[in-house]
């Protein structure tokens, strides 16, 4: 396991120069060799995997993912079939500083996505991530649904640092661009996908593409998967789903339209439909696993030993007035607080046993060259989501902490874009607006002791703190309209250097409205948002084959409001936008005809007005979240991609990141943040290395083997960085063994996910007295998959 002691600041560099040295040197000795073999080389993508000259659109230009002067890391299909990445939080395992998790109201449909130590895990309306979403471009505004399956993907493109230009709002740790097929490249054909496997694991999906008339091609996608459960509710008498089940159903209809050489309209439409279980939860009190089952011996007057959910108030149910609490546990419970097993619920409370969450969109791309060196760009879009979900954050028969929610989001977007080249120059340039309108509804909740059930404290005595039906109900609501006019330029000096920049300016003015049990009415805020962001970046061929990059950016996150402000209106004011300016630089390339193949990124990061949470359960009648401007902090790294063929067929592909990340100042009055206390979510060492073996057989068929592993180091779940909130390292190992028939028409592969099934901690949150804890649900699952090909 990788030591998670600190590494100063000379030594990271010491081993950035000494890597960096290594990998540019073994490149460099054979330019000649990869251009022959790039000469020859076809434009599709898992063609391009193998010989690692991917085009990409992460510059809104098609251009080599190695003259990208920037950290990118590309997934394509075969990386994806290969580490059984099946959806967004997948890829969080095998990207350098880039880590994935979920907290979200118990739906495993959330994707808080964290790049290099910045992202933000809560989902509430009035809240924005800090890493941007895209799907075939079209910005995605909810965490809560973005953790989507990757279906029919041609490519996913992870942007590392701040992009600040191109992307714009909310990108301020960097950008996940996720590039769907499209229709007219294998016309009258269609792909079938079958998968079986253990823990009643069952998925299938198809792709259909084919004219309908002359440049008019249409492609169709539809998929469906289920998984059973991990754990039970043991105390439910009909509960609907069983903890950590999956079941998901969703299609895509794609079509393009090519009336003349320089006209294009492609139109897509898309939706999904999930019904699962709650993420698997538990609690820990006092630093105890709750799950032992004997941590509390039933009989012992509750007023002889410590209170196990600490402070003045145990409120039970209505009639208890201290003393044996055995006679006001369900029978099933056995005469315990909580279940034996972490995975198993101990929830009394209906309709908290299952999650659900929909979405569906569409979008509108015209492209239409006005001559040979100017094209435009018209991207419209509309997108509709909505989920519900609940935790009962104390896990035990009682009410104590109960908070079911429901939300929605629609948004609509339009992008306008010039792309023109005229001599050494490359320009991109357009306006973008978005509009998002949506709600978070959470209720009837239930938050001991300031509202309970019967309202009955642990010495029996009643009690009310104003709220009538001692139930609460809160909703926020929120609109979004966001403006920005951007451009980028590049200029090719001469055969070896270019240089670019760019500069962007975003408006984004939010209006908001709240009612909680604690606010006297309906109280409503206003805020607005101005920013101007740019970049400069240079790009230098050392050879035919390996550039040298550097560059600085400055990124933009929007401010907004407190996701829970249960203290009253007072805390239900605004916090500003934050901003950050990267130094970033690198080398990327290969060489011996795509045999090595790779990439170093050498980053410092300051940023300024870091938001982040901090929740506290004593300072209001609720579970009280506040977001603050903390002050200032900062980030260093490295991160090193490499895919080597060590001889013929075998390759072994790694990915290494290693972020110093911590607050260097504090503002006067903020809560609950520490000087040198790290981000959230913040590994300092992440890890994945893949060995991969591929060879012809005797009939004309390919054999092939891989093994993955993935590594994350400890991290802490909040900002404030309690001892409680600690997640500590986990690794993931997992294979592929499959078969691909000698007209390549079908493939067939056995595979394994953490095979070792480790159960790991994806969230931690401190309460009153305990520590309610998310676990992960990606368990151990062995199964087969068939890929079949027709026509085309």
């Amino acid at each position: 396991m990788l030591s998670e002691k600190k590494i100063s600041g000379p030594a990271i560099f010491r081993v950035l120069l000494l890597g960096s040295t290594t990998l540019l040197a073994s490149m460099s000795l054979s330019g000649a060799a990869f251009a022959q073999g790039a000469a020859n080389q076809p434009p599709g993508i898992e063609e391009q995997e193998t010989t690692g000259e991917i085009i990409v659109t992460a510059r809104k230009r098609e251009e080599s993912a190695f003259d990208v002067p920037a950290a990118l890391a590309v997934v394509g299909p075969t990386q994806l079939a290969e580490q059984n990445i099946g959806s967004v939080e997948d890829v969080g395992k095998y990207v350098p500083n880039l880590t994935i998790t979920r907290f979200g109201v118990g739906n495993t449909a959330q994707a808080a996505i964290f790049i290099r130590g910045i992202g933000l895990q809560d989902h509430i309306i009035t809240t924005d991530p800090g890493v941007g979403v895209y799907l075939d471009g079209v910005y995605l505004g909810r965490q809560l649904g973005s953790n989507l399956s990757l279906v029919n993907i041609e490519r996913i493109e992870v942007l590392r640092g701040p992009q600040g230009t191109l992307y714009g709002r909310n990108s301020l740790g960097g950008a996940v661009n996720i590039v769907t097929s499209s229709p007219g490249g294998k016309p009258n054909s269609a792909i079938v996908n079958l998968q079986g496997g253990s823990r009643g694991r069952a998925a299938a999906n198809i792709y259909a593409e084919f004219p309908l008339a002359e440049n008019f091609d249409v492609s169709v996608s539809t998929y469906f998967k289920r998984r059973n459960g991990v754990g039970d509710f043991l105390l439910l008498p009909e509960p609907e789903a069983r903890v950590g089940e999956e079941q998901e159903f969703g299609g895509r209809i794609k079509a393009r339209w090519e009336p003349t050489d320089r006209l294009a309209f492609t139109f897509s439409i898309d939706g999904l439909q999930a019904n699962n279980g709650q993420s698997p939860y538990t609690t820990e009190v006092n630093g105890i696993g709750v799950g032992a089952g004997d941590n509390f011996t039933i009989g012992t007057p509750i007023q002889n030993r410590p209170n196990p959910f600490a402070g003045d108030f145990f409120v039970l149910q209505p009639g208890f007035t201290g003393g044996n609490i055995a006679p006001f546990l369900p029978a099933g419970a056995n005469g315990q607080l909580f279940a034996a097993d972490r995975d198993d619920s101990f929830s009394t409370v209906a309709g908290l046993e299952t999650t659900t969450n929909s979405a569906w969109g569409g979008s509108l791309t015209v492209d239409y060259g006005i001559t040979d060196s100017i094209s435009t760009k018209l991207l419209a879009s509309y997108r509709y989501s909505d989920y519900s979900g609940g935790l009962d954050d104390d896990e035990t028969p009682f009410n104590l902490s109960e908070f079911p929610e429901i939300g929605r989001a629609e948004q609509v977007s339009v992008e306008w874009q010039l792309n023109a080249s005229a001599g050494i120059f490359d320009f991109v340039g357009g306006l973008y607006y978005f509009f998002e309108d949506g709600t978070t509804d959470s209720g009837p909740f239930v938050f001991s002791p300031f509202n309970t059930p019967g309202q009955i404290d642990n010495f029996g005595v009643p009690f009310n703190l104003g709220f009538p039906t001692g139930l609460g109900d809160f909703d926020l609501n929120q609109t979004t309209n966001a403006y920005a006019v951007y451009g980028n330029i590049k200029a090719r000096l001469n055969e070896r250097l270019t240089v670019g920049g760019g500069l962007r300016w975003s408006r984004d003015s939010k209006d908001a409205n709240a009612l909680f049990p604690s606010f006297p009415t309906r109280t409503f805020r206003s805020v607005a948002f101005n920013e101007l962001t740019w970049d400069v970046n240079a790009l230098l061929a050392l050879t035919d084959s390996v550039n040298a990059y550097a560059q600085i950016q400055k990124g933009y996150q929007t401010g907004g409001f407190p996701p829970r402000p249960f203290g009253g209106p007072g805390q239900f004011v605004s916090f500003d936008e934050q901003t950050a300016i990267n130094f970033e630089s690198g080398f990327k390339g290969s060489a011996f005809g795509g045999r090595i193949q790779g990439s170093i990124a050498l980053f410092w990061t300051l940023y300024r007005d870091l938001a982040l949470p901090f929740s506290d359960t004593t300072a209001g009648g609720g579970f009280v979240t506040i977001v603050e401007n903390a002050g200032r902090s900062r980030s260093r790294g490295v991160e090193l991609d490499t895919k080597v063929e060590l001889f013929k067929g075998f390759t072994l592909a790694t990915a290494v990141g290693y972020l110093d990340s911590e607050i260097t100042a504090v503002d006067a009055g903020v809560l609950g943040i520490g000087l040198g206390d790290s981000p959230a979510l913040t590994p300092r060492w992440t890890l994945a290395i893949t060995p991969r073996y591929e060879t012809a057989l005797g009939n004309g068929g390919r054999f092939i083997a891989s093994v993955n592993y993935s590594y994350r180091g400890d991290q802490f779940g909040q900002s404030v960085n309690r001892e409680s909130e600690r997640l500590n390292s986990r690794g993931l190992l997992g294979f592929t063994v499959g078969y691909t028939s000698p007209d390549d028409s079908w493939t067939f592969n056995i595979y394994g996910e953490n095979v070792t099934n480790e159960v790991y901690d994806q969230g931690r949150l401190q309460q009153t007295g305990f520590v309610g804890v998310v676990l992960s649900n990606d368990r151990s699952e062995f199964g087969v998959k068939l890929s079949k090909k027709f026509g085309g």
